[in-house]
């Protein structure tokens, strides 16, 4: 699952249907970034 807000302000969920993948780089690693 994942939020993103578009430049005009709409949020969207993004949603993955089955078992969640495992977590690989460069993402692993990565901070949260953003405000809402």
């Amino acid at each position: 699952m994942a939020f993103v807000k578009s430049p005009d302000g709409i949020s969207i969920e993004l949603l993955q249907e089955g078992d969640p993948l495992e977590i690989v780089e460069p993402w692993k690693s990565m901070e949260n970034s953003g405000s809402w």
